[in-house]
């Protein structure tokens, strides 16, 4: 996965990671992953929410330390 398909988030608060993220996938193509990280605590549930929301597939979530870790199929 190169560096253009990681989101790195870290420190954004509600709402910026969800907009930030669903913005971005709009430029990828079906098919494409995307590795989300964020330290939003609302992350661990808007994010999947989005997913749910907008067809795509989150594939995993983790706490990887202090930091969530999405990855999202688009």
């Amino acid at each position: 996965m190169d560096d253009s398909n990681i989101l790195d988030l870290r420190g954004l608060n509600c709402p910026l990671p969800v907009m930030k993220t669903r913005k971005h996938l709009k430029r990828m193509a079906k098919g494409d992953q995307l590795v989300v990280k964020a330290t939003d605590p609302m992350s661990a549930i808007d994010i999947p929410h989005m997913c749910q929301e907008d067809g795509h597939v989150l594939i995993e979530s983790k706490m990887v330390g202090d930091v969530r870790q999405f990855k999202i199929e688009c």
